[in-house]
């Protein structure tokens, strides 16, 4: 009888990264290795339609590989920072930048025994099913170390963020805190399949 391989699901086993209250908190994180791809458009456009499907395609590649060698894992999910031209200094004008100026990174975080070489191996097999999807390994295989953060869950659409975010921003001013980071969501929920008002969202913001 063929032995059931063990999956990991880093939202379970790692709460500290994926879970959050309404209620601002402090939170103290390791280095990650992520999967990553940056861009610069609005994101309701194709482009970043498109760059969703090559980070996930990669992602599910570099899971099967693993799977092959008894590691499988669950794939976690999609997180993005986001940010306008200008600096950290400049972040408080994002809301009335027109959306097609708004840079981009998402990311997937990788569980820890994934390696360089599962990487490279997982990009190689999405080129040759599909030679047109991966342009010029746009998906990277970066270390992203945030360390000290706050963050709080948000509940509800993506573009109405702002009471969340003035939370966040009053805890950390009373706190004697800057921000020393980019505007990081992580998507709880699959807009595809949970209604607008429900969507749950982490927000979080590296801090000093």
């Amino acid at each position: 009888m063929e032995a059931t391989i063990e999956k990991l699901d880093l939202q379970k086993s790692d709460p500290n990264y994926y879970k959050a209250g309404k209620k601002p908190d402090l939170r103290d994180l390791d280095s990650y290795y992520y999967l990553t791809l940056s861009g610069r458009c609005d994101p309701k456009s194709d482009t970043f339609l498109e760059a969703i499907d090559k980070l996930y395609a990669v992602a599910y590649s570099i899971k099967f590989i693993c799977k092959s060698e008894d590691m499988d894992f669950v794939v976690p999910k999609m997180e993005g920072f986001w940010w306008i031209d200008g600096g950290l200094k400049a972040q408080h004008k994002f809301a009335q930048t027109p959306a097609n100026e708004w840079n981009w990174k998402i990311i997937i975080r990788m569980p820890d025994f994934v390696e360089g070489d599962h990487y490279y191996r997982a990009v190689q097999k999405v080129k040759a099913k599909n030679p047109d999807l991966l342009d010029n390994d746009e998906v990277k295989y970066e270390l992203i170390n945030e360390g000290r953060c706050v963050q709080g869950l948000h509940i509800g659409s993506f573009y109405e963020e702002e009471l969340t975010i003035a939370k966040i921003m009053q805890y950390i001013e009373e706190n004697g805190l800057e921000v020393a980071g980019y505007h990081h969501e992580i998507y709880l929920s699959d807009p595809r399949r949970t209604s607008e008002e429900k969507l749950k969202t982490i927000l979080r913001y590296a801090v000093q």
